[in-house]
């Protein structure tokens, strides 16, 4: 039998429990066997990890993999052919994995280009991430995302109609647009656009086919609307209040909070060349998204990492930036990186394959230098990746 024996390396979980030496993870057939002392190690290939920290593959929540991070991604998406759009998709999905993250959830591409993506890498003819895609989000007419991933839609049937459309597609999950954004000129990220009984039927019709859902949602209104529909998890969550995050925790609906996003808007500016549209609304939103951050974190909503990657100066790869402004705003490291893998596959639903160096998941792990329980910035120091178990990375 092919087995592959890990040892040497300080063990994070991902459960949040701390860091714990002398462990050998025993990998076979692309999966973990077994998590042993090293003692107990079973015959093998063994591949030394001394010094480093090895800790479940990392989970990206959100990302555009159509989108680059450009200065403007949408003007950019805009000029490239068909074809140069999936070359792109799949050098990032590339990059992606040798960051050490290996599953992602693309939630908005072009004309399904991330798709062809995904089934690449399932077939394994390119190395990437897991991939879950949306396919196109739903949304008002002339509202968020309209213009590039959106599929426009007015009133309950012609919203089920639009996601019966990206199941037909092949779509994992099923984005909704429930309030306005940054990178939508003409819209306001408070406001609510698609309506509670839209917002109902969306759900309930992605249900039916078994897939989670995902809610473009940064003003409270329309927080509320998809909470009230039965929302898997909130992106963004700018204006949250702190009836709404009770009422998550209760529920259990995680929030993808995607700090990153307007903080690397503000950072690069117009003088960068992003639209002064966007730099205006990120400039009126940032303090009050890290707010509510902190009121979440501090009212048990669930965590999941995610970074938006593709949006402007916002690339694709590490998870870094993202995980260091959410412990610049008090979450601890171990919790980042929790939220990076544990938590994360729980909102993916993926928690039985992936997100914990634990027997019967898939071998999706990452080594690197240092330990990023104390500083999370060790998580760039990539020196091994696994995804499904086939290597991706050997620094070592």
């Amino acid at each position: 039998m092919d087995r592959t024996i890990l040892t040497g390396a300080m063990l994070i979980d991902g459960s949040g429990a701390a860091p714990v030496a002398g462990r050998a993870v025993v990998i076979e057939q692309g999966r973990i066997a077994a998590v042993v002392a090293e003692r107990d190690a079973p015959s093998g290939t063994v591949r030394r990890l001394d010094g480093l920290t090895l800790l479940p593959g990392l989970i990206n929540c959100h990302v555009h993999l159509c989108f680059g991070g450009e200065p403007d991604p949408a003007a950019a998406l805009l000029k490239d052919p068909h074809a140069t759009t999936v070359i792109k998709a799949v050098l990032r999905a590339r990059q992606t994995v040798e960051a050490g993250v290996t599953t992602v959830r693309d939630l908005g591409g072009r004309d399904y280009a991330e798709l062809s993506v995904r089934d690449a890498v399932r077939a394994g003819l390119v190395p990437g991430p897991r991939i879950l895609c949306a396919g196109r989000g739903i949304c008002i007419t002339g509202g968020h995302g309209w213009h590039l991933i959106g599929r426009e839609a007015d009133g309950p049937d012609e919203v089920r109609k639009g996601v019966r459309e990206q199941i037909k597609a092949g779509a994992d999950v099923i984005k909704i647009f429930a309030t306005g954004g940054v990178m939508t000129p003409g819209v306001d990220p408070n406001s609510a656009q698609l309506t509670l009984d839209e917002v109902r039927a969306a759900i309930e019709e992605a249900r039916k086919a078994g897939r989670r859902t995902a809610a473009h949602a940064g003003g409270a209104e329309g927080i509320a609307n998809a909470l009230e529909g039965g929302i898997t998890t909130i992106e963004h969550g700018i204006f949250l209040n702190e009836a709404l995050c009770r009422r998550m925790a209760r529920d259990g609906v995680a929030l993808v909070p995607t700090l990153i996003a307007p903080q690397a808007i503000l950072t690069g500016g117009v003088a960068a060349g992003i639209p002064e549209f966007a730099v205006r609304k990120s400039e009126a939103v940032c303090d009050r998204h890290v707010e509510s951050f902190v009121m979440a974190m501090r009212l048990g909503v669930p965590i999941a990492a995610g970074t938006d990657a593709g949006t402007p100066l916002n690339g694709h790869g590490s998870m870094v930036p993202e995980l260091e402004l959410m412990v610049k705003a008090g979450l601890a490291p171990l919790a980042a990186i929790h939220a990076a893998t544990a938590a994360a596959a729980h909102a993916l639903g993926l928690e039985h394959e992936t997100g914990r160096v634990a027997p019967g998941l898939a071998a999706d792990l990452l080594a690197v230098a240092g330990n990023p329980a104390e500083r999370i910035g060790a998580l760039d120091e990539v020196r091994l990746v696994m995804a499904q178990g086939r290597l991706v990375v050997n620094h070592t």
